[in-house]
């Protein structure tokens, strides 16, 4: 997915991770959708370990070998996450993009916050760079949307899900 054609689905923001630490403000209260993606020529490599935080005691860290076999080249979506929503099990998820955006940078930053999801764009040397988006959705259910745009993905790269995300 291009920056035009996220643009179109209505994500905003576009944001360097490095400008999002402690101005959480600008990223809206409000249930939705983010992704992390590439957009810059940048040479990307992988560090082991990586910044991400040891939630309860879990090791985030994979071989740079796995990373590598994850990576797809010429993919600039490296992660689709949500916040909110309702699961088909009944499981209600309250978090908005705010919040959780912030748990995923604070998990980054080594701290011991549950936010699993995502933790390869952690062994990225050059995650500063990477750049985040969001999209609000007031009416539609995060879990149901975040599932449609992970399949887009996946019917655009022979079945493959994002870099850092771990299941679908």
């Amino acid at each position: 997915m291009t920056r035009s054609e996220l643009l179109e689905m209505g994500f905003l923001g576009f944001i360097k991770l490095r400008d999002i630490v402690n101005n959480y403000d600008i990223i809206p209260d409000y249930q939705g959708l983010y992704i992390v993606c590439l957009y810059d020529k940048i040479d990307i490599s992988f560090c082991n370990p990586g910044t991400g935080g040891f939630f309860k005691g879990k090791d985030p860290n994979v071989s740079i070998e796995e990373l590598n076999r994850k990576w797809i080249e010429g993919a600039s979506v490296l992660y689709i996450g949500k916040a909110g929503g309702t699961a088909e099990n009944g499981r209600i998820y309250k978090s908005t993009l705010r919040k959780r955006i912030k748990e995923f940078m604070r998990f980054g930053n080594g701290e011991n916050i549950g936010h699993w999801g995502g933790r390869f764009i952690w062994q990225i040397n050059e995650k500063d760079d990477l750049i985040i988006a969001y999209k609000v959705l007031h009416d539609e259910n995060p879990v149901i949307i975040e599932k449609e745009l992970i399949n887009i993905f996946k019917s655009k790269y022979n079945g493959r899900l994002p870099f850092a995300n771990l299941n679908n």
